[in-house]
């Protein structure tokens, strides 16, 4: 199979050909078909990154596919299914694997495989996708399930007032998941207009400039109140205390941008706020579930997030240019097949 491989930071991704991996008990082969680019794809194949994947390792955690193969005991999947998989596994029995919350089992492993034409999945945590869905539907369900996760963290609803720094998919999915749950404002930000109307096509009531005028235009924007709520998931050094600084007295903050770099804020500015900070990291087994029965409800704005689609043999070359500015929000890679 060809398949994407990291052979260490700061050097771009390399095509080879790979043996197609067997399934083990309690294993899942899929063919791959999308898998999206993530924000933590560039950040941990840069050279001066403090976190990066492990030497030879095929990455891509964004997909979806078809079953081709099934190992021993599996009996929740048959060959043929189109799924969308969690990219880890964990022990399988211990009280976070058994409350689907695989992130947190100390066992915890990373399968990965997206940007190649088979990978590996624990059978239990693949989620069949329903007739409506396409498979790049599918490769969408991870990072909202990323956003599911961060706002059932904090109990977001119908009263909240929210502020969401950041307009990559990670924001975008905090703003589609904040719509869900009908919040009364959602008041998207970032330091560039170019992805304002995706925005508001997610959910949000409002876009501002995170310029010198910021914090008039929110409060215009909340007609004269703070966020009680802010997300931040721009990923950036000095993100974290711009949410802390506009969040309003006894709100949360929570950060789900994954900055890889030493950032800083002022503690005592914050207890003064008495704020909450909340770090949120990946999903729960309910969150993905969550994520595909609301694309399969018809909720399916993400769909807009995706500014094109790219061959494998191509993946190299766009991860290198996405390093610098641009237009794309959310790109898929197609595999053959």
């Amino acid at each position: 199979m060809k398949a994407a491989v990291f052979n260490g930071a700061g050097k771009p991704l390399v095509i080879e050909d790979r043996p197609i991996p067997e399934p083990g008990p309690g294993q899942a082969l899929i063919a791959v078909r999308r898998c999206g680019i993530c924000g933590s794809d560039l950040a941990m194949t840069a050279c001066d990154s403090p976190v990066t994947f492990a030497t030879g390792c095929v990455p891509g955690h964004e997909y979806a596919g078809t079953i081709v193969a099934l190992g021993k005991d599996v009996t929740n999947l048959s060959i043929g299914d189109a799924v969308s998989a969690f990219p880890v596994a964990g022990c399988g029995s211990c009280d976070a694997c058994r409350a689907g919350d695989p992130y947190g089992c100390s066992a915890c492993t990373y399968l990965m495989g997206g940007f190649g034409e088979y990978a590996l999945a624990r059978a239990e945590l693949c989620v069949r996708l329903p007739q409506t869905l396409t498979l790049a539907d599918g490769a969408l369900v991870e990072p909202l399930a990323c956003g599911a996760q961060a706002v059932r963290l904090v109990g977001v609803g119908p009263s909240s007032r929210v502020l969401v720094l950041g307009v990559g998919p990670i924001g975008l999915a905090a703003i589609w998941w904040a719509a869900r749950a009908g919040c009364r404002q959602i008041v998207a930000a970032a330091p560039s207009q170019r992805r304002a109307e995706l925005a508001l096509a997610m959910g949000a009531h409002a876009f501002v400039a995170l310029d010198d005028h910021f914090a008039q235009g929110l409060s215009d924007a909340l007609g004269g109140n703070a966020p009680d709520i802010v997300f931040e998931g721009a990923g950036k050094p000095g993100a974290i205390a711009t949410a802390l600084e506009h969040v309003g007295n006894r709100g949360t903050v929570v950060s789900s941008g994954m900055c890889l770099s030493q950032d800083s804020f002022m503690p005592g500015f914050a207890m003064m706020k008495q704020v909450r900070l909340q770090f949120s990291m990946a999903y729960l087994a309910q969150d993905f579930r969550d994520s595909v029965a609301a694309l399969d409800a018809g909720h399916v704005e993400p769909r807009a997030m995706v500014t094109r689609t790219i061959a494998l043999d191509r993946l190299p070359a766009t991860i290198e240019a996405l390093r610098s500015p641009g237009d794309d929000c959310k790109v898929l890679v197609e595999l053959a097949g």
